[in-house]
Protein backbone atom coordinates (compact mmCIF):
# COMPACT_ATOMS: atom_id res chain seq x y z
CA UNK A 1 0.00 0.00 0.00
CA UNK A 2 1.63 3.34 -1.00
CA UNK A 3 1.75 6.32 1.70
CA UNK A 4 -0.69 8.31 -0.12
CA UNK A 5 -3.51 5.47 0.40
CA UNK A 6 -2.24 4.60 3.83
CA UNK A 7 -2.92 8.03 5.41
CA UNK A 8 -5.93 8.20 3.51
CA UNK A 9 -7.41 5.17 5.22
CA UNK A 10 -5.87 6.10 8.70
CA UNK A 11 -7.53 9.28 8.20
CA UNK A 12 -11.36 7.53 7.36
CA UNK A 13 -10.63 5.07 10.36
CA UNK A 14 -9.85 7.66 12.73
CA UNK A 15 -13.10 9.33 11.98
CA UNK A 16 -15.32 6.65 11.79
CA UNK A 17 -13.62 5.77 15.79
CA UNK A 18 -14.54 9.08 16.74
CA UNK A 19 -17.68 9.13 15.52
CA UNK A 20 -18.59 5.67 16.74
CA UNK A 21 -17.56 7.10 20.49
CA UNK A 22 -19.12 10.01 20.34
CA UNK A 23 -21.94 7.84 20.02
CA UNK A 24 -21.27 5.75 21.97
CA UNK A 25 -20.42 8.10 25.13
CA UNK A 26 -24.12 9.31 24.64
CA UNK A 27 -25.90 5.82 24.98
CA UNK A 28 -23.31 4.66 27.56
CA UNK A 29 -24.30 8.00 29.88
CA UNK A 30 -20.21 9.66 29.76
CA UNK A 31 -21.78 12.37 27.76
CA UNK A 32 -25.41 13.98 29.27
CA UNK A 33 -27.33 16.44 30.52
CA UNK A 34 -25.41 15.93 33.98
CA UNK A 35 -21.83 15.54 32.60
CA UNK A 36 -22.29 18.09 29.62
CA UNK A 37 -18.77 18.33 28.67
CA UNK A 38 -15.97 15.47 28.09
CA UNK A 39 -12.43 14.39 26.77
CA UNK A 40 -12.33 11.78 24.78
CA UNK A 41 -9.15 10.24 23.60
CA UNK A 42 -8.39 7.49 20.93
CA UNK A 43 -6.58 4.72 22.11
CA UNK A 44 -5.43 3.12 18.28
CA UNK A 45 -4.69 6.61 17.07
CA UNK A 46 -2.40 7.26 19.54
CA UNK A 47 -0.63 3.70 19.08
CA UNK A 48 -0.94 4.16 15.58
CA UNK A 49 1.13 7.50 16.11
CA UNK A 50 3.75 6.20 18.30
CA UNK A 51 4.96 3.63 15.62
CA UNK A 52 5.07 5.94 12.73
CA UNK A 53 7.54 7.97 15.02
CA UNK A 54 9.65 5.08 15.44
CA UNK A 55 9.54 3.94 12.06
CA UNK A 56 10.54 6.51 10.60
CA UNK A 57 13.29 7.10 12.27
CA UNK A 58 14.14 3.50 12.54
CA UNK A 59 14.26 3.76 8.08
CA UNK A 60 16.61 6.74 8.43
CA UNK A 61 19.36 5.65 11.02
CA UNK A 62 21.89 3.48 10.47
CA UNK A 63 21.50 0.38 12.09
CA UNK A 64 22.62 -0.32 15.96
CA UNK A 65 21.96 3.98 16.62
CA UNK A 66 20.57 4.29 19.95
CA UNK A 67 17.07 6.15 19.91
CA UNK A 68 15.20 7.47 22.68
CA UNK A 69 11.67 9.57 21.24
CA UNK A 70 10.96 11.14 24.68
CA UNK A 71 7.44 12.35 24.56
CA UNK A 72 6.73 16.23 25.67
CA UNK A 73 4.70 15.47 28.74
CA UNK A 74 3.73 19.36 28.52
CA UNK A 75 1.57 18.14 25.90
CA UNK A 76 -0.30 15.74 27.32
CA UNK A 77 0.02 15.71 31.33
CA UNK A 78 -2.01 12.28 32.12
CA UNK A 79 -0.16 9.56 33.42
CA UNK A 80 -2.09 6.81 31.41
CA UNK A 81 -1.50 8.52 28.40
CA UNK A 82 2.48 8.33 29.34
CA UNK A 83 2.14 4.39 30.56
CA UNK A 84 0.51 3.88 27.12
CA UNK A 85 3.43 5.47 25.41
CA UNK A 86 5.95 3.78 27.41
CA UNK A 87 4.32 0.84 26.65
CA UNK A 88 4.71 1.68 22.99
CA UNK A 89 8.54 2.64 23.16
CA UNK A 90 8.21 6.09 23.92
CA UNK A 91 10.19 7.99 27.12
CA UNK A 92 9.18 11.41 28.61
CA UNK A 93 10.60 14.43 28.10
CA UNK A 94 9.51 16.66 31.40
CA UNK A 95 10.10 20.66 32.18
CA UNK A 96 9.43 20.40 36.02
CA UNK A 97 8.86 18.66 39.01
CA UNK A 98 5.49 18.39 38.01
CA UNK A 99 5.91 16.72 34.87
CA UNK A 100 8.83 14.48 36.33
CA UNK A 101 6.08 13.22 39.64
CA UNK A 102 3.81 12.15 35.79
CA UNK A 103 6.54 10.47 34.29
CA UNK A 104 7.67 8.37 37.10
CA UNK A 105 4.20 7.70 38.18
CA UNK A 106 3.72 6.50 34.95
CA UNK A 107 6.61 3.71 35.26
CA UNK A 108 9.12 5.83 32.88
CA UNK A 109 12.90 4.45 33.62
CA UNK A 110 15.24 7.30 34.65
CA UNK A 111 17.31 6.16 31.48
CA UNK A 112 14.10 6.88 29.28
CA UNK A 113 13.80 10.58 30.78
CA UNK A 114 15.19 13.73 29.49
CA UNK A 115 15.09 17.13 31.50
CA UNK A 116 14.82 20.13 29.93
CA UNK A 117 13.78 23.34 31.47
CA UNK A 118 14.74 27.32 31.64
CA UNK A 119 14.47 27.46 35.37
CA UNK A 120 15.76 24.26 37.04
CA UNK A 121 16.07 24.69 40.83
CA UNK A 122 18.84 23.34 42.82
CA UNK A 123 16.59 20.55 43.61
CA UNK A 124 15.31 19.56 40.90
CA UNK A 125 18.73 19.46 39.17
CA UNK A 126 19.59 17.32 42.84
CA UNK A 127 16.86 15.11 41.60
CA UNK A 128 17.60 14.35 38.43
CA UNK A 129 21.75 13.64 38.65
CA UNK A 130 21.11 11.48 41.41
CA UNK A 131 18.29 9.46 39.19
CA UNK A 132 20.03 9.08 36.61
CA UNK A 133 17.97 11.32 34.40
CA UNK A 134 19.43 13.13 30.86
CA UNK A 135 19.46 16.67 31.99
CA UNK A 136 20.53 19.51 29.17
CA UNK A 137 21.45 22.60 30.68
CA UNK A 138 19.95 25.96 29.79
CA UNK A 139 22.52 29.00 30.14
CA UNK A 140 26.20 29.03 31.43
CA UNK A 141 24.34 30.19 35.36
CA UNK A 142 22.65 26.58 35.13
CA UNK A 143 25.93 24.75 34.09
CA UNK A 144 27.70 26.58 37.14
CA UNK A 145 24.76 25.08 39.19
CA UNK A 146 25.62 21.49 37.92
CA UNK A 147 29.44 21.50 37.96
CA UNK A 148 29.05 22.29 42.23
CA UNK A 149 26.81 19.32 42.38
CA UNK A 150 28.84 16.97 39.75
CA UNK A 151 32.12 17.75 42.54
CA UNK A 152 30.02 16.47 44.94
CA UNK A 153 28.40 13.38 44.00
CA UNK A 154 28.54 10.72 41.49
CA UNK A 155 25.69 10.80 38.92
CA UNK A 156 25.09 8.49 35.76
CA UNK A 157 23.01 10.79 34.02
CA UNK A 158 23.65 12.15 30.37
CA UNK A 159 24.76 16.15 30.68
CA UNK A 160 24.89 18.45 27.39
CA UNK A 161 24.17 22.30 26.70
CA UNK A 162 20.59 23.51 25.23
CA UNK A 163 21.86 26.20 22.52
CA UNK A 164 19.98 28.86 20.44
CA UNK A 165 20.83 27.92 16.79
CA UNK A 166 19.11 31.60 16.04
CA UNK A 167 18.19 30.80 12.19
CA UNK A 168 14.30 32.47 13.01
CA UNK A 169 11.02 32.07 13.84
CA UNK A 170 7.87 30.60 12.09
CA UNK A 171 4.14 32.26 11.82
CA UNK A 172 3.85 32.03 15.78
CA UNK A 173 5.65 34.03 17.69
CA UNK A 174 5.28 32.06 20.93
CA UNK A 175 6.34 28.80 19.80
CA UNK A 176 9.51 29.97 17.62
CA UNK A 177 12.16 29.09 20.20
CA UNK A 178 14.97 29.67 17.74
CA UNK A 179 14.91 33.59 17.33
CA UNK A 180 17.45 36.16 17.83
CA UNK A 181 15.77 36.85 21.30
CA UNK A 182 14.44 32.94 22.60
CA UNK A 183 14.25 32.91 26.63
CA UNK A 184 15.78 29.16 25.64
CA UNK A 185 19.09 28.13 25.25
CA UNK A 186 22.94 29.84 24.53
CA UNK A 187 22.08 32.03 21.65
CA UNK A 188 24.86 30.72 19.25
CA UNK A 189 25.60 33.76 17.02
CA UNK A 190 25.79 36.32 20.29
CA UNK A 191 29.29 37.65 20.73
CA UNK A 192 31.75 35.03 22.11
CA UNK A 193 28.65 32.00 23.10
CA UNK A 194 30.15 29.80 20.31
CA UNK A 195 33.93 29.97 21.67
CA UNK A 196 32.28 29.23 25.14
CA UNK A 197 30.26 26.48 23.74
CA UNK A 198 33.30 24.82 22.71
CA UNK A 199 35.57 25.61 25.90
CA UNK A 200 32.63 24.00 28.02
CA UNK A 201 32.76 21.10 26.48
CA UNK A 202 36.96 21.52 26.58
CA UNK A 203 36.94 21.73 30.22
CA UNK A 204 33.92 19.17 30.99
CA UNK A 205 34.56 15.33 29.90
CA UNK A 206 30.92 14.61 30.98
CA UNK A 207 29.22 16.47 29.02
CA UNK A 208 28.23 14.32 26.37
CA UNK A 209 24.93 15.43 24.38
CA UNK A 210 24.05 19.00 22.74
CA UNK A 211 20.53 19.61 22.23
CA UNK A 212 18.30 22.51 20.34
CA UNK A 213 14.63 22.65 19.36
CA UNK A 214 13.63 25.20 16.81
CA UNK A 215 10.00 25.40 17.38
CA UNK A 216 6.68 23.70 17.30
CA UNK A 217 3.27 24.74 15.64
CA UNK A 218 3.87 26.99 12.86
CA UNK A 219 7.89 26.13 12.06
CA UNK A 220 8.08 24.91 8.61
CA UNK A 221 10.24 21.68 8.17
CA UNK A 222 13.06 23.42 6.23
CA UNK A 223 13.50 25.93 9.38
CA UNK A 224 13.41 22.67 11.79
CA UNK A 225 15.97 21.33 9.10
CA UNK A 226 18.35 24.02 9.28
CA UNK A 227 18.13 24.16 13.16
CA UNK A 228 19.41 20.57 13.16
CA UNK A 229 21.69 21.31 10.61
CA UNK A 230 23.31 23.95 12.76
CA UNK A 231 23.19 21.77 15.65
CA UNK A 232 24.90 18.92 13.73
CA UNK A 233 27.67 21.17 12.47
CA UNK A 234 28.59 22.68 16.25
CA UNK A 235 28.74 19.19 17.24
CA UNK A 236 31.11 18.25 15.09
CA UNK A 237 33.18 21.11 15.49
CA UNK A 238 33.21 20.84 19.11
CA UNK A 239 34.29 17.21 18.44
CA UNK A 240 36.97 17.61 16.05
CA UNK A 241 38.71 21.16 18.01
CA UNK A 242 38.72 18.62 21.23
CA UNK A 243 40.17 15.87 19.67
CA UNK A 244 37.87 13.19 20.37
CA UNK A 245 34.28 11.68 20.19
CA UNK A 246 32.78 13.82 23.36
CA UNK A 247 29.65 14.68 22.34
CA UNK A 248 28.26 10.74 21.51
CA UNK A 249 24.40 11.68 21.62
CA UNK A 250 22.30 14.87 19.75
CA UNK A 251 18.56 15.69 20.85
CA UNK A 252 17.09 17.39 18.35
CA UNK A 253 13.92 18.34 19.82
CA UNK A 254 10.34 17.97 18.47
CA UNK A 255 7.59 20.33 16.64
CA UNK A 256 6.31 18.75 14.15
CA UNK A 257 3.56 20.94 13.38
CA UNK A 258 0.08 19.61 13.17
CA UNK A 259 -2.54 20.18 10.64
CA UNK A 260 -6.00 21.66 12.02
CA UNK A 261 -7.64 22.16 9.09
CA UNK A 262 -8.62 18.68 8.35
CA UNK A 263 -8.12 14.82 9.15
CA UNK A 264 -5.42 14.41 7.25
CA UNK A 265 -2.10 13.90 8.80
CA UNK A 266 -0.05 16.54 6.99
CA UNK A 267 3.47 16.51 7.54
CA UNK A 268 4.35 12.79 8.62
CA UNK A 269 7.10 12.23 10.65
CA UNK A 270 8.35 10.21 7.79
CA UNK A 271 8.28 13.50 5.79
CA UNK A 272 10.16 14.63 8.41
CA UNK A 273 12.68 11.71 8.53
CA UNK A 274 13.50 12.58 5.25
CA UNK A 275 14.11 15.94 4.74
CA UNK A 276 16.30 15.61 7.90
CA UNK A 277 18.25 12.84 6.00
CA UNK A 278 18.68 15.03 3.05
CA UNK A 279 19.33 18.19 5.31
CA UNK A 280 21.99 16.74 7.67
CA UNK A 281 22.51 13.22 6.57
CA UNK A 282 25.42 12.85 8.91
CA UNK A 283 23.21 12.81 11.65
CA UNK A 284 22.33 9.96 10.53
CA UNK A 285 25.19 7.85 9.98
CA UNK A 286 25.87 6.07 13.39
CA UNK A 287 28.25 8.44 15.03
CA UNK A 288 25.74 9.94 16.85
CA UNK A 289 22.75 8.19 19.40
CA UNK A 290 19.66 10.91 18.63
CA UNK A 291 16.93 12.12 21.07
CA UNK A 292 13.43 13.33 19.80
CA UNK A 293 11.09 15.18 21.92
CA UNK A 294 7.60 15.62 20.06
CA UNK A 295 4.93 16.34 21.72
CA UNK A 296 1.83 17.85 19.70
CA UNK A 297 2.10 15.72 16.66
CA UNK A 298 1.68 12.49 19.09
CA UNK A 299 -1.63 13.61 20.65
CA UNK A 300 -3.28 16.25 18.96
CA UNK A 301 -5.27 14.45 16.43
CA UNK A 302 -6.40 11.61 18.79
CA UNK A 303 -8.43 13.51 21.34
CA UNK A 304 -11.52 15.45 20.82
CA UNK A 305 -13.63 17.81 23.67
CA UNK A 306 -17.27 17.04 23.11
CA UNK A 307 -19.85 19.41 24.59
CA UNK A 308 -23.14 19.61 25.11
CA UNK A 309 -25.29 22.45 23.72
CA UNK A 310 -27.44 23.93 26.80
CA UNK A 311 -29.48 26.72 24.49
CA UNK A 312 -29.16 27.79 20.74
CA UNK A 313 -29.97 31.42 20.71
CA UNK A 314 -29.24 34.42 18.51
CA UNK A 315 -27.99 37.57 18.01
CA UNK A 316 -27.72 39.95 16.07
CA UNK A 317 -29.26 37.82 13.43
CA UNK A 318 -26.81 35.51 13.68
CA UNK A 319 -27.24 31.66 15.50
CA UNK A 320 -25.15 30.84 18.97
CA UNK A 321 -24.71 27.88 20.30
CA UNK A 322 -23.98 28.35 23.87
CA UNK A 323 -21.83 24.68 25.03
CA UNK A 324 -20.07 23.86 27.85
CA UNK A 325 -16.98 23.97 26.11
CA UNK A 326 -14.44 27.30 26.07
CA UNK A 327 -12.06 28.79 27.38
CA UNK A 328 -11.35 26.38 30.25
CA UNK A 329 -10.56 23.45 27.93
CA UNK A 330 -9.20 25.55 24.43
CA UNK A 331 -7.77 28.37 25.82
CA UNK A 332 -5.27 29.21 23.41
CA UNK A 333 -8.06 28.81 20.32
CA UNK A 334 -10.57 31.55 22.84
CA UNK A 335 -7.77 33.87 23.29
CA UNK A 336 -5.70 33.83 19.94
CA UNK A 337 -7.83 32.27 17.54
CA UNK A 338 -6.31 33.28 14.35
CA UNK A 339 -3.41 31.21 15.77
CA UNK A 340 -4.90 28.07 16.86
CA UNK A 341 -8.52 27.88 15.03
CA UNK A 342 -10.24 24.30 15.77
CA UNK A 343 -12.46 22.47 13.56
CA UNK A 344 -15.80 22.05 14.95
CA UNK A 345 -18.39 18.65 14.37
CA UNK A 346 -21.82 18.66 14.80
CA UNK A 347 -23.69 16.07 16.52
CA UNK A 348 -27.18 15.65 17.21
CA UNK A 349 -28.64 14.63 20.35
CA UNK A 350 -27.84 10.95 20.08
CA UNK A 351 -24.22 11.64 19.23
CA UNK A 352 -25.09 11.11 15.71
CA UNK A 353 -22.77 13.29 12.79
CA UNK A 354 -25.40 16.02 12.54
CA UNK A 355 -26.56 16.21 8.37
CA UNK A 356 -28.41 19.50 7.15
CA UNK A 357 -27.51 22.49 5.46
CA UNK A 358 -24.92 24.52 6.99
CA UNK A 359 -25.33 28.03 8.66
CA UNK A 360 -22.68 30.68 9.58
CA UNK A 361 -23.12 30.52 13.56
CA UNK A 362 -21.09 31.13 16.83
CA UNK A 363 -20.05 28.20 19.17
CA UNK A 364 -19.72 29.88 22.01
CA UNK A 365 -18.56 28.69 25.50
CA UNK A 366 -19.99 29.16 29.37
CA UNK A 367 -17.19 31.28 30.79
CA UNK A 368 -18.67 34.78 31.44
CA UNK A 369 -16.30 37.05 29.09
CA UNK A 370 -17.77 37.96 25.55
CA UNK A 371 -15.00 36.62 23.66
CA UNK A 372 -15.32 33.24 25.03
CA UNK A 373 -15.72 31.01 21.75
CA UNK A 374 -14.73 27.92 20.54
CA UNK A 375 -15.51 29.00 16.95
CA UNK A 376 -16.77 32.35 15.19
CA UNK A 377 -19.12 32.53 11.98
CA UNK A 378 -18.76 29.01 11.05
CA UNK A 379 -20.20 27.39 8.91
CA UNK A 380 -22.01 23.91 10.59
CA UNK A 381 -25.05 22.22 10.66
CA UNK A 382 -27.14 23.89 13.00
CA UNK A 383 -26.74 23.47 16.54
CA UNK A 384 -29.81 23.14 18.31
CA UNK A 385 -30.39 22.99 22.33
CA UNK A 386 -29.57 19.26 23.44
CA UNK A 387 -27.05 18.63 20.40
CA UNK A 388 -22.93 18.35 20.85
CA UNK A 389 -20.41 20.47 19.45
CA UNK A 390 -16.92 18.61 19.20
CA UNK A 391 -13.61 20.53 18.93
CA UNK A 392 -11.35 17.82 17.11
CA UNK A 393 -7.69 17.85 17.33
CA UNK A 394 -7.59 18.87 21.14
CA UNK A 395 -5.72 15.67 22.11
CA UNK A 396 -2.77 17.82 22.75
CA UNK A 397 -2.73 21.02 25.00
CA UNK A 398 -6.51 21.37 25.29
CA UNK A 399 -8.53 19.68 27.96
CA UNK A 400 -5.62 18.21 29.68
CA UNK A 401 -4.87 21.91 30.41
CA UNK A 402 -7.51 23.09 32.21
CA UNK A 403 -8.00 27.07 33.15
CA UNK A 404 -10.17 27.26 35.80
CA UNK A 405 -12.06 30.38 34.76
CA UNK A 406 -15.45 31.03 36.17
CA UNK A 407 -14.43 27.95 38.86
CA UNK A 408 -15.72 25.59 36.28
CA UNK A 409 -15.08 22.06 36.54
CA UNK A 410 -12.02 19.98 35.17
CA UNK A 411 -14.12 17.71 33.03
CA UNK A 412 -13.69 13.98 32.95
CA UNK A 413 -11.37 12.38 29.99
CA UNK A 414 -11.80 9.02 28.92
CA UNK A 415 -9.92 6.83 26.69
CA UNK A 416 -11.68 4.58 23.63
CA UNK A 417 -11.15 1.64 21.61
CA UNK A 418 -13.48 -0.44 19.55
CA UNK A 419 -14.81 -3.90 21.68
CA UNK A 420 -14.29 -6.04 19.19
CA UNK A 421 -18.08 -6.45 19.14
CA UNK A 422 -19.25 -3.13 16.91
CA UNK A 423 -18.85 -1.16 20.16
CA UNK A 424 -17.04 1.10 21.74
CA UNK A 425 -15.22 0.43 25.18
CA UNK A 426 -14.14 3.33 27.52
CA UNK A 427 -11.34 3.69 30.17
CA UNK A 428 -11.33 6.29 32.86
CA UNK A 429 -8.34 8.75 31.79
CA UNK A 430 -8.99 11.56 34.70
CA UNK A 431 -12.37 11.80 36.77
CA UNK A 432 -14.15 14.30 36.69
CA UNK A 433 -13.53 17.18 39.22
CA UNK A 434 -15.96 17.76 42.21
CA UNK A 435 -16.96 20.49 43.61
CA UNK A 436 -15.56 19.74 46.86
CA UNK A 437 -12.23 19.46 44.76
CA UNK A 438 -12.98 23.17 43.71
CA UNK A 439 -13.47 24.38 47.14
CA UNK A 440 -10.37 23.00 48.62
CA UNK A 441 -7.95 24.00 45.38
CA UNK A 442 -9.74 27.17 46.82
CA UNK A 443 -8.16 27.49 49.53
CA UNK A 444 -11.33 25.85 51.35
CA UNK A 445 -9.50 24.71 54.71
CA UNK A 446 -8.38 28.17 55.43
CA UNK A 447 -11.77 30.31 54.96
CA UNK A 448 -10.94 32.29 58.18
CA UNK A 449 -7.34 32.73 57.57
CA UNK A 450 -7.82 36.01 56.37
CA UNK A 451 -10.13 37.27 58.79
CA UNK A 452 -8.47 35.82 61.78
CA UNK A 453 -5.07 38.32 60.82
CA UNK A 454 -4.44 41.54 62.70
CA UNK A 455 -2.35 44.69 61.67
CA UNK A 456 -1.03 45.59 65.30
CA UNK A 457 -2.14 48.45 66.88
CA UNK A 458 -5.54 48.42 64.89
CA UNK A 459 -9.13 46.86 66.09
Amino acid sequence: MDNVTDHHENRLDRTGRRDDAVRAAVEQGWLGPDTPIVGLLDVTGIRESAAELRAAFDAVVAPGTPVLHAFAVKATPLVPVLRLLRDEGIGAEVASPGELALARAAGLSPARTVLDSPAKTPAELREALALGIAVNADNPQELDRIDGLMRSAISRSPIGIRVNPQVGGGSIEATSTATATSKFGVALRDEGAREWVVRAYAVRPWLTRLHAHTGSQGIPLELMAQGTAELFALAEEINRRLGRPQIDTIDIGGGLPVNFGSDATTPTYAQYARVLREAVPGLFDGRYGLVTEFGRSLLAKHGTVVARVEYAKSAGGRPVAVTHAGVQVATRTVYVPQSWPLRIAAYDGKGRPKEGPEVVQDVAGPACFAGDLLAEGRALPLLEQGDHAAALDTGAYYFAHHYAYNSLARPGIYGFTPDGAGGVAFATVREPQSLDEIVAESGGAHASALTTLRTPGRP
